[in-house]
């Protein structure tokens, strides 16, 4: 009889539970009073009328749902297929390690390259971060939609050519189209935005003078010079797809992270 009365009076505690949760008018209240009894299955011993493995499974998707937000939930969601569909369009899985002469070295978003051409050092230098511009895509002619275009990440870069302690700068940048490097209509697709040179390190005090007004024909001669150290437009285009690639990746690792980060409670 002692068990009889004890389930009974389980079973009453329950009821009484649930009916003040519907006494309240709110629609979405049953299913918060259902959570509240599942927070306090502890304090109140309801096992034997519902199975622990249903209450389990239960009392974990309302922990979900109370930890992460509906936003949040929505965003891992998407992040998950936004993941899978950037690394199925990923061209490189691993960045190179050297491009032509040149040796590849990454730090965060920076970029750089060396090598050495006999007593002189070049290096160059550039930051993938904000260079793709979704305005400026390249149509792919075999595309069966014209409306689809790769993005490209057009870095500003630096060349410096280390001789001793001197050295040689150039600031560079790509051009829209090919020819349109300022006051100086070549066939090139980057252009010399700055020139300078100084001894130890450069500081704001270094003098440098903006490629658009220097002599058309010295600008032409810099632009072979920088040919001859290996800085052609057969370089620079590669250095556009290893930027691209890596910007790509950078992009991939910060939507994983992100996933983690609202994911994690």
């Amino acid at each position: 009889m002692n068990g009889i009365m004890k389930s009974a009076l389980r079973a009453t505690a329950l009821r009484g539970m649930l009916s003040s949760s519907r006494g309240t008018g709110n629609g979405g209240q049953p299913a918060r009073a259902l959570w509240n009894v599942c927070g306090r299955r502890q304090a109140v011993e309801i096992a034997p009328i519902v199975s622990s493995i249903k209450l389990h499974d239960f009392y974990g998707r309302r922990c979900y749902s109370k930890s992460h937000t509906k936003a949040e939930q929505e965003l891992v969601d998407f992040l998950a297929e936004e993941i899978v569909a950037e690394k199925k369009a990923q061209k490189l899985k691993m960045i190179p390690t050297k491009l032509d002469d040149f040796t590849v070295s990454l730090n965060g978003a920076e970029v750089n390259l060396e090598k050495k051409d006999g007593t002189d050092t070049i290096l160059i230098k550039f930051n993938v971060n904000h260079t793709v511009d979704s305005t400026d895509t390249e149509i792919n002619p075999d595309s069966d939609d014209a409306d689809i275009g790769e993005m490209k990440s057009k870095p500003t870069f630096v060349v410096d050519i280390v001789r001793g302690n001197q050295t040689l700068g150039f600031a560079c940048s790509f051009n829209n189209e090919r020819g349109a490097s300022g006051t100086h209509p070549y066939n090139d697709i980057f252009g010399i935005d700055e020139i300078t040179l100084y001894e130890g390190e450069h500081t704001d005090k270094v003098y440098s003078v903006s490629g658009e007004i220097i002599d058309g024909y010295l600008y032409d001669l810099l632009m072979n010079y920088l040919e001859e150290k290996g800085i052609s437009n057969e370089f620079a285009e590669k250095l556009i797809d290893l930027s691209t690639c890596y910007e790509h990746t950078a992009y991939v690792s910060l939507l994983e992270g992100l996933s983690k980060f609202t994911s994690r409670k």
